[in-house]
């Protein structure tokens, strides 16, 4: 039986360990806090399959689908919401990239469809049309709270035979390959590094490079507001959702890398005012901001994940773009299936890439891809 060691207890890794026990690994997940507690737990809770590549389709397809297989087991709960992205009148780039994305999008079999600025009114009266150039909608989207699926995930994976250890922060020892916690050495047979914004420094300490940059993004939620779907102004650069009675909105990327130890973890005021004026242009709802931060997210070179075996034994899942949550149930099962011998997903290879690369950080949510 494989002995296998999942560093890192997000989405991600929660969902590999799950994947991993259930198909008989030996599974020990080791999280250096509480489950969630990293960039999931600061995550937007959005999930949706419009993506114009073919693999980046198929992984959201099955993302999606597994949110709904896993939804209203313990606090988790998928909520069908349509996501509606659109560009404003002017800004024509962004229309015609939205323009030509679709076709693609329907050619993967994405359920999805352009809207002309009275069909969104008609849909979503809440949301200000009279500025929309174009917009479209995804019908296969939804929203959920995602501190609540760690947690369900590693009791899924326990339930199958894994173990779980919080607050227990590992390294990784490449020879003999293992961890080591709380100055005790731990062989395992497979490693798999998925600490986040924390995954660059883990394996640097273990002599390994990877081409990944943390980056700062933020977020707002509000008292109240409007009645609206899971909308993304492109123009403005920021998204929407529906978050209990009132608002998620963020972005404001931060397009430096952050030390994944020491950043600011508070959203800064500047953010806070645009977005409100964001809301507010978009909805004509003045929003009581009732808590606003900041989490990290991880770029890569092409802004596509490293996901998959770096050395023999030694696996990678990190660089998700501001997308890992939404994709996680896919990813994670994606890299489990490697780890025992599968093919993974071939175009994220981890290995395409010898950490030596310089790249700029790019915002992950973008309809100019």
């Amino acid at each position: 039986m494989t002995n296998v060691a999942v560093v890192g207890g997000g989405a991600v890794g929660t969902t590999a360990a799950y994947d991993l026990a259930r198909q008989g690994a030996d599974v020990t997940l080791f999280e250096r806090g509480e489950l969630g507690s990293g960039s999931t737990g600061r995550a937007a809770g959005i999930a949706y399959d419009a993506f114009a590549e073919d693999v980046d389709a198929r992984v959201a397809d099955r993302a999606v689908e597994r949110f709904r297989e896993f939804s209203r087991q313990g606090e988790f709960e998928f909520r069908e919401t349509p996501y509606v992205w659109l560009a404003r009148e002017g800004d024509e780039k962004r229309a015609s990239a939205i323009r030509e994305q679709v076709p693609r999008m329907r050619d993967h079999g994405r359920d999805v469809e352009l809207l002309d600025p009275d069909d969104l009114a008609a849909e979503w009266p809440a949301l200000r049309t009279d500025d929309v150039a174009v917009a479209a909608v995804a019908r296969d989207a939804g929203r959920v709270y995602p501190e609540t699926y760690p947690p369900l995930l590693a009791s899924k994976a326990e339930r199958a035979g894994a173990r779980v250890e919080t607050n227990a922060a590992a390294s990784v020892r490449t020879d003999p390959l293992g961890v080591e916690v709380d100055g005790e050495e731990r062989a395992f047979d497979a490693v798999l590094v998925a600490a986040g914004a924390h995954t660059k420094r883990l394996l640097a300490d273990a002599g390994v490079a990877v081409a990944l940059k943390p980056y700062r993004v933020q977020a707002l939620t509000t008292a109240d507001g409007p009645d609206v779907p899971l909308t993304y102004d492109a123009t403005g650069g920021f998204y929407l959702r529906p978050y209990g009675d009132g608002l998620l909105a963020g972005d404001g990327t931060e397009e430096v890398e952050s030390d994944p130890d020491d950043w600011a973890r508070d959203a800064d005021d500047e953010f806070v005012a645009a977005t409100r004026e964001g809301i507010a242009a978009r909805t004509g709802h003045d929003a009581d901001v009732t808590d606003a931060w900041a989490g990290l997210c991880c770029a890569t070179p092409d802004r596509d994940p490293l996901l998959g075996e770096l050395r023999d034994g030694l696996f990678v899942a990190s660089g998700f773009q501001g997308h890992g949550f939404m994709r996680s149930p896919a990813l994670g099962e994606a890299v489990a299936a490697e780890m025992l011998g599968g093919d993974g997903i071939p175009e994220f290879d981890p290995t395409r890439f010898t950490g030596d690369e310089e790249f700029a950080i790019v915002e992950g949510m973008t309809v100019e891809e």
